[in-house]
């Protein structure tokens, strides 16, 4: 796939890569799924009860990757805390908080650097993962994000830096670990375990692949927030390009078997009671509840609705700040970081780490405010002593830099991990100050912004709930303190705050309406909820793209959208087609296969056979012409052909007349010897006509038409199965007939699936570069094909909906006229030819 030329000026100095298509449309009129279609129904129960015991332990073993991260999570932040609280407390009296100072610092930056170093054995274990595996979920294939080397990488890197007190959340990589457990448990082997294998040749292509990912990565959501549903909607809406009724029923299944296994072994470690499910996910909501003492209080009123919408509007407009400046830092990444040797990126995380350190110790030194534990006072929701409050929310009080009695509000957002920090704003009332609030959303918001991007795992939805929370409760703390609003629970505000700023950043609607409900616990806030992102994503989308299309983009990859602009409809298929097409025949010489491959980088090619007159004279020379020709007539599907076979008794029909086609002149001279001809192989640069005697090259004195003859289309074959059939010596000598080259099934066909051999680590001395080899058994003969007029919108909701990897353009008579793959359908590319549309008005 080659990448068109963005349009944005200030993004043409960016890297653009190429990226493969996933063929996640092969399984569609596959002539190799005889192994299927052959079985019969008892088979085939078995097949889907295989499947459904794949779903299954995909999202067991998704729980207990969810489980090994939180449990050192837990383990290294609450050492790190102990020792510096331990540390503070004794130096405050001291005077020695310098000291305090280099410990924290000492803890963070060793485990920042050890996230760092996993992030350089696997790239593509950066960041949250998501970019990545809505990309590989729409159909493009990123090397490395699936596999087993990534996940470990993943999982122990994201540990060590929300350890290391980087503003990253561990939910987020969650997904993109559920993903690779999907991709590779079904495959029973991988490239990092290569003495691991067994017999299991079930399942192996991209369109199964892509399933079980789409099962994992909503078994990673489902698992981070306790949201099964959730995470079933969020492969949904930001997943797969296509679904069906049962894909979502295994994914649901996948989800709730990854929710309960975190469920059931985070409640037996933390309660000791086993079998009691009390803590579904990483991240809980706690209940939102109101006081009984307090009788004004209520959870939301309709009078709330409009600060609501108001909080999504500047939600979506926090969030597309975050985005511009957060997309300005990647691009400088880009330029000036990823370009230089990779212990850059080491110390840039380094960086990062040592001014989040400072940044939070000196802030929660001078700038917290020390407030008393209880309030003596009855009036209203925010006045409640803390005996009323969970053990939870209670134990995570700070009181570094204040007196007895006392507690700092500063150090207890900034000293304590983020969803202890979360809870402390959902349901600690009557705690923090306007000016704590604001200023550690502006820190929160500036450091977390720096911080995602950088080389380590990191998540981004739990620092955005953080932030947007402390939003929320300063927006609810205003509306107490001078508008005189007591009927105000403060949990709630802090609940919208945080959905609007998240919506403002992610863009997401349906799938993070649910993920909050079920996170809360609570179907009432479920209006509010939806409002808010609907109004943040209004807002937000007037200015900029959602975070992981912005990091899309930036990577060149060739994402496609749900659907196309409609001015895009003054385009047909025949105005964004590749007309100059590299083509196979039916029976083609390994010569001509050879030069095609080690030529080239398409990965399908059409078959086709060339119209041409005189086609009786070639007939009668050579035996592959001939082969080729009777090829194409017995595919010619006519009325009198259809009606002859169904009355057998009659004795003369009319026939139609078949166009006339052939291949290639046959050859005067004398076959040159093998040395020469595998020198061909290595050295010939291939033209755009994969003649049957490749020593003839078309003469540059041919017209258009003559370079561009007519070709029936018969059609598509990957270059994987060219591969795979030359290693196999699937073949046949001119003397002989094509029933005599051997037949390979669908096993041997995709056993070196996902993996396929290379066409330059072919040994050519093995192969008889006259032999013939017929492709007909092997190729799509029926892959989705549209008309030359047919409308863009049309070509690309076929094209995004099944899956497709390439899209032939036929004409009324059957001949292939171009050939639509994903890089045709880019927006930047689109917006090309529409330029050019115009122009041409």
């Amino acid at each position: 796939t080659i990448l068109g030329e963005t349009h944005e000026e200030e993004d043409e100095i960016l890297p653009r890569k190429d990226y493969e298509s996933l063929d996640y449309d092969r399984c569609i009129n596959d002539p190799y799924l005889e192994v299927l279609e052959s079985m019969d129904n008892k088979k085939a129960q078995r097949h889907e009860a295989v499947k459904w015991v794949l779903v299954f332990a995909i999202g067991v073993c998704t729980g207990l990757v969810g489980l090994f991260v939180d449990f050192f999570v837990r383990l290294f932040t609450q050492l790190k805390f102990r020792v510096v609280q331990s540390s503070v407390e004794e130096c405050t009296e001291k005077g020695c908080l310098a000291l305090s100072l280099l410990e924290l610092l000492g803890f963070n930056l060793t485990f920042v650097f050890l996230a760092s170093l996993l992030v350089l054995i696997q790239p593509v274990a950066a960041g949250s993962g998501i970019p990545e595996i809505k990309c590989y979920l729409n159909g493009v294939k990123v090397p490395g994000v699936v596999r087993l080397r990534t996940v470990v990488c993943k999982a122990m890197g994201v540990l060590f830096s929300v350890a290391g007190g980087l503003f990253v959340g561990k939910e987020g990589p969650m997904i993109h670990s559920g993903a690779v457990v999907g991709a590779g448990l079904p495959q029973f082997q991988s490239i990092s375990l290569r003495k691991i294998q067994f017999n299991f040749p079930y399942f192996r292509s991209d369109r199964d692949k892509r399933d079980f990912v789409s099962a994992g990565a909503a078994a990673g959501v489902a698992a981070a927030f306790g949201a099964p549903i959730g995470g079933t909607l969020f492969s949904l809406e930001e997943g797969s390009s296509f679904w069906n009724q049962g894909l979502t029923w295994k994914v649901l299944f996948c989800s709730m078997a990854a929710t309960f296994t975190l469920n059931f072994f985070r409640s037996g470690i933390q309660f000791g009671s086993w079998g009691s499910f009390q803590l579904p996910g990483l991240l809980n909501f706690g209940e939102f509840k109101c006081s009984e003492s307090d009788k004004k209080c209520h959870l939301w009123t309709a009078v709330d609705l409009g600060f609501f919408i108001l909080m999504g509007i500047v939600g979506g407009l926090l969030g597309a700040t975050f985005n511009c400046l957060n997309k300005r830092l990647a691009k400088y990444r880009l330029r000036n970081v990823h370009p230089k040797p990779k212990l850059v990126r080491v110390l840039e995380s380094l960086l990062v780490s040592l001014t989040t350190t400072v940044v939070v110790f000196v802030a929660s030194m001078v700038l917290g405010e020390c407030r008393q534990m209880s309030s003596t006072s009855h009036s209203g929701n925010d006045t409640l002593s803390l005996q009323g409050m969970s053990e939870d929310v209670n134990s995570s009080i700070k009181t570094f830099f204040c007196p007895n009695e006392t507690y700092n509000d500063m150090a207890t957002l900034f000293f304590n991990p983020q969803e202890s920090a979360i809870l402390q704003l959902f349901h600690q009332d009557g705690t923090f100050s306007p000016v704590t609030l604001s200023l550690f959303f502006l820190l929160y918001f500036l450091l977390s912004c720096w911080t995602y991007g950088i080389s380590v795992p990191s998540g981004l939805f739990v620092p955005s709930l953080l932030c947007g929370a402390a939003f929320g409760r300063l927006v609810a703390n205003l509306l107490k303190s001078y508008i005189g609003l007591d009927h105000i629970y403060s949990g709630t505000f802090a609940l919208i705050g945080a959905a609007a700023f998240l919506g403002g950043v992610v863009r997401m609607t349906i799938s993070l309406t649910v993920i909050l409900i079920e996170s809360t616990n609570e179907i009432t806030y479920g209006l509010p909820i939806m409002i808010t992102l609907m109004v943040a994503k209004w807002t937000g989308d007037f200015f900029n793209k959602g975070i992981y299309d912005i990091h899309v983009n930036l990577r060149g990859v060739p994402l496609l959208e749900w659907e196309t602009e409609v001015e895009m409809d003054k385009l047909r298929a025949s105005d964004i087609m590749e007309p100059n097409l590299t083509y196979v025949y039916p029976h083609t010489r390994i010569q001509s296969l050879v030069s095609i491959l080690r030529t080239t980088v398409h990965h399908a090619f059409p078959v086709v056979t060339e119209n041409r007159g005189n086609e009786r004279e070639f007939m009668k020379g050579n035996q592959l012409i001939s082969n080729n020709i009777k090829f194409k007539k017995s595919s010619i599907l006519t009325r009198a052909g259809e009606q002859r076979k169904r009355s057998q008794s009659m004795k003369s029909y009319p026939s139609s007349e078949l166009r006339n086609m052939c291949d290639e002149h046959i050859a005067t001279e004398e076959p040159p010897e093998k040395e020469d001809l595998l020198q061909q192989m290595l050295e010939r640069r291939y033209t755009p006509y994969p003649n049957l005697y490749p020593d003839q090259s078309p003469s540059e004195e041919w017209t258009m038409e003559e370079r561009f003859r007519p070709l029936t289309f018969h059609g598509l074959i990957l270059r994987s199965q060219l591969v795979t059939l030359l290693v196999r010596g699937v073949c046949y000598s001119e003397t002989q007939s094509s029933a005599s080259q051997p037949r390979l099934s669908h096993a041997e066909m995709s056993e070196d699936y996902p993996r396929y051999p290379d066409i330059h680590d072919l040994d050519l001395t093995l192969l008889n570069p006259r032999m013939i080899v017929d492709v007909t058994p092997y190729m799509n003969p029926s892959p989705f094909a549209v008309s030359p007029n047919t409308h863009v919108s049309q070509v690309f909701n076929l094209f995004r909906t099944m899956g497709l990897r390439h899209l032939p353009v036929v004409n009324a008579v059957g001949e292939i006229v171009g050939i639509i793959t994903r890089h045709n359908l880019t927006h930047e590319f689109l917006q090309a030819r529409l330029r050019q549309h115009y122009q041409t008005i």
